[in-house]
C-alpha cells in the first residue's frame, strides 16, 4: 500500500509549498523562530492523530486477510492521511529512502540541509520539537556520499565548523564523515583554529577530526575515537 501512494511526484516547488515555513526554525530574529515553532508543533500533532486514526482503522480491519486490507478503501484512505501529514512535518516529511547518487538533484535536500542546520544552531529546540537521532545520523551519512554543489558544499563545512565548537551531542562524531567529503584547505584552516581556540570542546573535536583528515584510510570508530581520546594530555580532556 505505501510503495502505492507514496509513488507521487515530487517537485522543488511541492515541497516549498509544504515545508516552506520552516525555514523561519534557524532565522537569526526569534520573532521568526517562534511562529515557526507554532506551526511545527501544529503539524506534528496533525501526524499523530493522524497516525492514531490510521492505527485505529488497521486494528478493525484486522480480521481481514492481507490481500483484502490492500484494497479495503477505509484503511488506503486513512494511511494517505496519516502519509500526507507526514509530508508537511519535520523530521516526518525527510523519511526518504534515496541513492546517495541522487541527493544533488533530490528537491527535499535544501529541508535535510535545514534539519541539520536547527539541530546545529538551535539544539535545545530541535530536542524539544523534532528530536530524530536516527534522521540525523542517517541524513550526516547520505550527505557524506553524495556529489553535492559547492553550495550544499559550504552549507556542510559551516556545520562541521557549529559542531566541533560546542559540547558534543548524540551523533556529532558522523561529522567527521562531512569534514572527509568537504575537505579542503578552508575547511582545514577553520579546523585548525578551533583546535587552538579556549575552548577544550573545540580543542579535542576539532583535533579529532584534523586527525582523521590526515588519515583517509582510518575508520570514524568509537575504538578509534577513544584511542585518540586516551593520546591526548587528559589536562586538555573536556570538561
Amino acid at each position: 500500500m505505501a510503495e502505492n501512494v507514496m509513488a507521487d511526484a515530487d517537485d522543488a516547488r511541492a515541497w516549498d509549498e509544504r515545508l516552506g515555513w520552516a525555514f523561519g526554525l534557524i532565522a537569526d530574529d526569534p520573532q521568526e523562530r517562534g511562529p515557526a515553532l507554532v506551526r511545527l508543533t501544529e503539524a506534528r500533532r496533525k501526524v499523530s492523530e493522524a497516525l492514531a486514526r490510521y492505527n485505529e482503522t488497521l486494528w478493525l480491519a484486522s480480521h481481514l486477510g492481507t490481500e483484502e486490507q490492500r484494497h479495503d478503501s477505509a484503511l488506503r484512505q486513512a494511511f494517505q492521511v496519516y502519509y500526507q501529514a507526514r509530508r508537511r512535518s519535520l523530521p516526518d516529511g525527510l523519511w526518504e529512502a534515496l541513492d546517495p547518487g541522487e541527493l544533488a538533484t533530490w528537491p527535499g535536500l535544501p529541508y535535510a540541509l535545514l534539519f541539520l542546520e536547527w539541530e546545529a544552531k538551535y539544539p535545545q529546540a530541535w530536542t524539544c520539537h523534532a528530536k530524530a537521532w536516527g534522521t540525523k545520523q542517517s541524513l550526516i551519512r547520505d550527505l557524506a556520499a553524495a556529489r553535492l554543489d559547492e553550495a550544499s558544499r559550504a552549507k556542510l563545512t559551516d556545520l562541521v565548523e557549529i559542531v566541533v565548537h560546542r559540547a558534543h551531542r548524540c551523533k556529532d562524531r558522523e561529522y567527521a564523515r562531512i569534514a572527509r567529503a568537504v575537505d579542503g584547505a578552508d575547511l582545514r584552516d577553520r579546523l585548525r583554529r578551533a583546535a587552538e581556540s579556549d575552548s577544550p570542546w573545540a580543542r579535542c573535536q576539532a583535533g579529532y577530526v584534523l586527525w582523521l583528515l590526515d588519515r583517509p584510510d582510518l575508520p570514524n570508530s568509537r575504538h578509534v575515537w577513544r584511542e585518540w581520546l586516551a593520546g591526548r594530555d587528559s589536562t586538555d580532556a573536556p570538561g
